[in-house]
């Protein structure tokens, strides 16, 4: 599936987690379906993600432009450098 349907089905169906620490705290108590990154994510907070996306098993996915783009792709005023997509709650 195409990564920018995902992420506008996840902040359209309020599912997405914008945001480094809100992602961090979905990894460490939940399980998120997947994590979104911008291409100009600072190399340690993608390798704590990535390491904490390794022990769960959740797909870590980059997106192809910066955070000010990822953020206005949200339709947000602001930057987004990670999104976590939360999974169905059945």
């Amino acid at each position: 599936m195409d990564l920018k349907k995902i992420i506008k089905d996840a902040v359209r169906d309020d599912r997405a987690i914008l945001g480094y620490d809100k992602t961090m705290k979905e990894l460490k108590t939940k399980k998120p379906k997947m994590i979104i990154h911008a291409n100009n994510l600072p190399k340690e907070k993608l390798e704590n993600i990535t390491h904490n996306s390794k022990l769960l098993g959740v797909d870590v996915k980059e997106y192809p432009d910066d955070n000010v783009n990822l953020g206005l792709f949200c339709g947000k005023p602001f930057s987004v450098s990670v999104l976590a997509i939360k999974g169905s709650e059945k």
